[in-house]
């Protein structure tokens, strides 16, 4: 049988329990274990994710022998190795010993976190003298106890001058004769003494876990809204002879003002390198090229330069310099496309042949992805001459670097060695820590997960073909809960090389409400070019675009975009999500019942003390899943979820909610009516909310 016994706060002590060395390679457990820790990649092998002001839920098992007291505080670590911001844990399942602190670092590095479990004296005391006192038991010896402890948490180094008076005082008053024991007690347990350990806790003992790494990128690693051009695309058209001439990098950038004007924040370049004359693909991916097809600008090389080159008929460095610059003042940062394959043509099949595969017939391998087969692609063999290859690459990331790209959106990176990416990201980071990496990486989760894990910032999901709301509900819990720490998911509603057939058979009310999902549940997010217009018709027995702007230039009337209300939607969503840092975070969201599951309903919330307005800030979006008709029904309000929980009386608060895309209001509580018709313009509501 153990004894609960009170220790004095004399006898408290942080010595160690034995001198007995611990054997390697086992590393000695602190007097309060501190074990399961969470957000941890792979022991402490690669950092975790984060951005300056993103709320990180930091986790462990916290416990101790006996039945004393304890507790645990988070603490994170500066770059430069001081202490951080803290805070006290807070259980989060009871009987488990699993505490949770919320903490957000200020500015981006390379960061660190620690736990620390430590002994609670006052909440031992308190405690044991709540149970002693009134029964009659040890009254003078646990009041004598408990000044002592207040006295020792009045000395603790950082204690606010009021604080510590008030423990003072507390302690004089335990030892107060002329008082009743009930009232010296009340003493010892009023709000003033516990708020002020609240603030500065007394602990003994105090433990800590080993120290993990803890990347803070800068915050478009977390959030943006991107738009993807082919830049060959705009300002591209025919003569009177029917001869198709190329779009510019200079006809582009006279085009971004409508691009900005949605609020989108990063364009996205597809490559713009030289393309390959030798098995050029024509239209629709056939294998035989007419004149003046133009090829895909995936098929990189020719004799007019590789990966560091611009092709001819976009213009030049000088053309590339200034459509960086025009983004910019429209406050749009330019990622490019890192796609690292070779025409045949490309000058590094004929200077380096060794960096390719060849063949039993002496031929160069072609890229493949079965059935789909790559004629125009040659991809690289990294076992051969690897360093020569790297110096290479790196060299052409930096070319484009020196060229104000801030981001690459990176190619099927899970085809080439981690160790290389790894290496490669490392490096551009330690020179350019502002550059950011996306994974397109459409593959297995282990190897999604693996690629956030070395280095890249960024992932592409697969939301495109989540569409149910029990897919949805599962996979963002996945992505909130689970993997939020290793992967940063970025949601794309089609691309160009993607059109599910729920875009295809939804037209114009799929577009609508896969553009509110994408830009409400992902704190990134983006459209390629045309999504405006619905693009929906696909090539027959493929998932994508038919006449495919992969191997044809395809030039766009906008101006029909504002008859189907997709630009003003998309407007809309850019704007509530600039307006509302909820939408701009992934961790914190909550899905709330309906009566129809072609509704799904869910809420993101920041809370005050992490909103970068100081203001407490939640918004509710409720989807019509169903892109074919009208769907009705209740939407079941977890109103604790939203901050707002039932009065001591049973009484249930009320909302007001705003809708972002309409600026209609209402007044919600637990149970509330929608009816969305996508063929009345409504298939969804981003409700902005505030208690009344």
């Amino acid at each position: 049988m153990t004894a609960n016994t009170t220790r004095s706060a004399a006898s408290q002590s942080s010595a160690p329990t034995t001198t007995a060395p611990i054997p390697a390679p086992y590393a000695p457990i602190g007097r309060i274990p501190v074990t399961e820790v969470f957000p941890v990649v792979e022991d402490g092998r690669w950092p975790a994710k984060a951005v300056p002001g993103e709320v990180i839920p930091i986790r462990a098992t916290v416990f101790r022998e006996g039945h004393d007291r304890f507790g645990a505080t988070a603490v994170l670590v500066r770059p430069d190795g001081t202490d951080g911001p803290s805070a006290r844990m807070r259980e989060i399942a009871v009987g488990l010993d699993r505490y949770e602190a919320r903490l957000a670092a200020d500015s981006p590095g390379a960061w660190s976190f620690r736990v620390e479990g430590w002994s609670d004296p006052y909440g031992t005391w308190a405690h044991d003298a709540g149970i002693k006192v009134p029964a009659g038991v040890d009254v003078e010896l646990m009041l004598e106890e408990g000044a002592r402890v207040l006295e020792r948490a009045a000395a603790v180094p950082g204690r606010d001058e009021n604080d510590a008076s008030a423990l003072t005082w507390a302690a004089g008053a335990l030892r107060d004769a002329g008082q009743s024991p009930e009232e010296r007690l009340a003493t010892g347990l009023s709000t003033q003494v516990t708020d002020a350990l609240e603030r500065l806790p007394l602990r003994d003992h105090v433990s800590p876990s080993a120290t993990y790494p803890l990347q803070v990128d800068r915050s478009r690693a977390l959030t943006g809204s991107w738009y993807e051009i082919f830049p060959r695309s705009l300002g591209s058209g025919a003569d009177e002879h029917g001869n198709w001439h190329s779009g510019t990098l200079r006809t582009a950038a006279e085009r971004l003002e409508r691009i900005a004007a949605m609020g989108f924040d990063v364009l996205y370049l597809t490559p713009i390198s030289p393309i390959g004359l030798t098995n050029r693909k024509g239209r629709n991916n056939t294998l035989t090229a007419r004149p003046g097809d133009p090829g895909s600008p995936y098929g990189i090389g020719s004799a007019d330069g590789g990966h560091d080159a611009i092709h001819p008929d976009l213009g030049s460095f000088e053309d590339f310099d200034a459509l960086v610059a025009r983004s910019r003042e429209l406050g749009m940062e330019v990622a490019l496309d890192l796609a690292l394959q070779c025409s045949p043509d490309h000058p590094w099949v004929a200077e380096h042949p060794e960096w390719f595969t060849v063949l039993a017939d002496g031929s160069i391998a072609y890229a493949e992805n079965p059935p789909k087969k790559y004629q125009d692609i040659y991809p690289l063999n990294f076992d051969n001459d690897p360093e020569g290859i790297y110096a290479a690459i790196l060299e052409v990331v930096r070319t484009w670097i020196a060229h104000g790209v801030t981001i690459f959106r990176v190619d099927n990176p899970h085809t080439k060695p981690l160790p290389f990416w790894q290496r490669l990201i490392a490096e551009v980071r330690e020179e350019s820590p502002d550059v950011l990496f996306l994974a397109e990486a459409f593959t297995r989760p282990a190897m999604m997960r693996t690629l956030g894990m070395i280095g890249f910032h960024q992932s592409y999901t697969y939301f495109a073909w989540r569409n149910t709301k029990a897919e949805i509900t599962e996979y963002m819990e996945e992505l909130s809960r689970d993997t939020a720490h290793v992967l940063r998911p970025a949601f794309w509603p089609t691309t160009h090389d993607i059109l599910t057939p729920f875009m295809t058979n939804g037209k114009v009310p799929a577009f609508k409400l896969r553009a509110v999902l994408a830009s409400t549940l992902s704190p990134t997010w983006g459209i390629y070019s045309g999504y405006e217009l619905a693009e929906s018709t696909p090539r027959p027995g493929y998932e994508e675009q038919i006449d495919n702007e992969k191997y044809e230039y395809k030039p766009r009337d906008f101006a029909a975009a504002r008859l189907n209300g997709i630009e003003d939607l998309l407007t809309r969503l850019n704007s509530a999500r600039a307006a509302h840092p909820a939408l701009r975070q992934l961790r914190d969201i909550v899905f709330h019942p309906t009566s129809d599951d072609a509704l799904i309903a869910y809420s993101k919330r920041v809370e005050a003390a992490h909103s970068p307005t100081g203001a407490e800030d939640v918004v509710l979006t409720v989807v019509n899943l169903d892109p074919h008709g009208a769907r009705a029904g209740e939407v079941y309000l977890d109103l604790e979820a939203l901050g707002l929980p039932e009065g001591t009386d049973g009484s249930r608060p009320v909302v007001r909610v705003t809708d972002e895309l309409t600026g209609e209001s209402y007044e919600w509580s637990g149970q509330n009516y929608v009816h969305l018709d996508p063929f009345a313009g409504r298939s969804a509501h981003v409700f902005s909310v505030e208690a009344l």
